[in-house]
Order: C-alpha cells, then structure tokens, then sequence
C-alpha cells in the first residue's frame, strides 16, 4: 500500500506519494494543458509511457526533452523549455511535470516558477537521490559558470509522485549515488535511521521495494517536517546542506563531469564529519561509522574513492575558489553544518582557513 507524506506548507501544501506501481496520480482533468519536462535517458524509458497516462484521464498533454547530465541545468535550457511552454499553449492554469532525476526537477521548477510568473508544477522523481531529497521542498535552479544554483526560486510543487518500482530501471551507479543523501539524513536527524541502513545494506543495494519504500518514506517525512518549519532556509532547513559546502565545490573544481552529486556529497559529508571531530569534539567512532557506511554502499568513502586526489584538479586551491562562490558563503567565507553526534547537527560554523585546509590535506593522503 502507498505511503502518504504531507508537507504543511498552509495554502501551499501538498503530499508525496510514495509505493511501488503507483502510476502518475489522478490530478488530471480534461481543461489542463500539460508539459512534460525530461531528459534523454528518462525519456527512452518513461517518457511516452509518462505522457499517455496523463492524456488517458483527459488532459492535452505536450513534451520536451532536454540532454541528460547536469550541463543541461543552465539558463541556456531553461530559455528553450519557455519555448516549448509557449509552443504547447501553456497558460496560468496549466501544469509543468518534471519527469526525471534532480536536474531536471530543479530545472523544470524553475521554469514553472518564472514562466507567466508562476504555474503549477508536479514532481514525478525517476532517481532516489530526487525522491529523497531535490523533488521535495520548492527549491528549484540551474547553475551558473561561476557556480551551481547561483540562480534560483523557491517554488513548491503541487504533488509530488515517487513510483519505487521505477528505481530498478536507474543505471547501478545513479541509484548508488543518491543512497548518500539517504546516509546525510539519517547524520543530521534520525540516528535510528542510520542504524538501519548501517543493519539493512544487502536489502538497500539490491532495492528491495518494501525496504526501499519505508526508507524513502522516512526521509521525505524528516524533510516535510524540516520545510513545514523553515520553508526558505532561515534557520533550521539549513541542516540539510550537510556535506553540500565541499560537494558543490568538488563538482564546480570538476567543471560538472566525471562525478555524480550523491557522490561528491558522500565526499562532503566525510568532510564535514573530519571538520566536526576537529571543531566539536565529534567521537571519532562516528567518523569510522560514517566511512564504513558509505563503502557499504558502495559510495564514495574518501576523496581518492570519489575520483580526487592531491594530483587531481580538484586541489585545494581550486576547491577554496569554489567554495566562495557557493550560495552558503557570507563575505567569501563558508559556513559548515557541523554534526554533534550521529542524528544531530548544528549550522552556521566557520572554520579557521588552516583548519579547512589541514582537515583537506589529511583526508587525500589517508
């Protein structure tokens, strides 16, 4: 049976529904004019399948595809989803549905939110990375040269529809990265939820449906309850950019290529973890849970894991420039979230730049 998330946002609420063969809701009626918004790979896939199904209960149903990858996430594309909105008709009472992973939802948000100045928007997430974490909350973006989600909206969906079933068609390596932002939930606020991914990895990896659901369900409840309270980051939200200051600044050092996100977070997060041992007496227990976890699932457990190294392009140098661009940075100086224990995380600290290098140089030669 499907699980039912609400997120209580007032007069901007709304669920997520998340089980296995759930389909695409039953929103649709025969007045909406709707546009598809997905990306190559989905596309082959799930696409005409998608569009069917909403055309089935009555709705004039358009679709775009864009380039898979993050390259896509730009103001470049964006221009050429408002075209493909205009050539379908869309007005002030039509819906935009982004059909894919994290990229295309924070994309195709973005156009809802600015195209005719805002028109609904439904998320029907293809990764667990977007389920569990960008397809939930009305951030939405793209990337500028100088930086990722430099340009931006909060813009919340009118549903959210998360099908677990489809996660058995996403390339190994793409499921694998978003079980990190998995982990970063059960860090910032469930330690029972850590617990069971420490107990239930063979379950998670092979992507048992039962588990997966309870799991995807658990984290989408600890994000409804942290956007309910802080819809547009002015405090407590802030705690989910855990592992995200040194993440962005892996994937901007690496120009976007050659690194998935959950991979980079998973980096992030062993950095911020490092960071916390140093700066808030962290047990370095919690540090080996954090490492054995990640190589459990098969992510990233260390910069050389992720691809980097004090010989790669992402040296410190490059790392310390990105990270002054990043949207948590204050006057050029990066604000951490910092874990106290496993399940609990405090935000806002920065950190000596002899310490953030330091912590840099021990985790490439470990």
């Amino acid at each position: 049976m499907p699980t039912t998330v609400r997120v209580n946002l007032g007069e901007r609420s709304y669920d997520i529904h998340i089980g296995s063969g759930i389909g695409v809701g039953n929103r649709w009626t025969e007045s909406d004019r709707v546009l598809i918004v997905t990306d190559s790979n989905v596309d082959a896939i799930l696409g005409a399948q998608v569009e069917q199904a909403i055309a089935a209960r009555g709705a004039t149903v358009a679709r775009t595809v864009v380039p898979a990858g993050e390259a896509s996430k730009c103001l470049a594309v964006a221009a050429n989803v408002y075209d493909a909105a205009i050539a379908a008709g869309l007005d002030r009472e039509s819906v935009i549905v982004a059909l894919g992973g994290g990229m295309v939802g924070d994309l195709a948000g973005f156009v809802a939110a600015t195209y005719l100045r805002g028109v609904r928007f439904v998320q029907i997430p293809t990764s667990l990375l977007a389920m569990v974490d960008s397809s939930v909350g009305g951030k939405t973006g793209v990337n500028l040269a100088h930086g990722k989600n430099l340009v931006g909206a909060f813009h919340q969906p009118v549903e959210v529809i998360a099908d677990i079933s489809v996660l058995d068609s996403m390339p190994p390596r793409e499921y694998t990265s978003g079980l990190a932002e998995v982990v970063k939930y059960g860090i910032i606020r469930d330690a029972t939820l850590f617990e069971r991914l420490e107990r239930d990895g063979d379950r998670i990896t092979r992507i048992d449906h039962a588990t997966m659901q309870d799991i995807v369900a658990q984290c989408c409840r600890i994000k409804a309850d942290v956007v309910s309270a802080d819809e547009r980051e002015g405090g407590l939200r802030a705690i989910l950019n855990f592992g995200h200051t040194m993440a962005h600044a892996l994937e901007k050092a690496g120009s976007y290529a050659g690194m998935l996100h959950g991979e980079a977070v998973a980096a992030g997060m062993l950095y911020a973890t490092a960071l916390s041992c140093r700066e808030r007496g962290l047990d370095g227990s919690a540090m080996s849970r954090v490492s054995n976890l990640l190589r459990a699932l098969n992510l990233p457990a260390g910069f050389a894991d992720a691809g980097h190294d004090d010989a790669g392009a992402a040296n410190w140098p490059s790392l310390r420039e990105a990270m002054g661009v990043d949207k948590k940075t204050r006057g050029g100086v990066p604000h951490f979230v910092l874990a106290n224990a496993i399940g609990e995380v405090s935000v806002g600290h920065t950190i000596a730049e002899d310490a953030l290098r330091e912590t840099y140089e021990e985790m490439v030669r470990s």
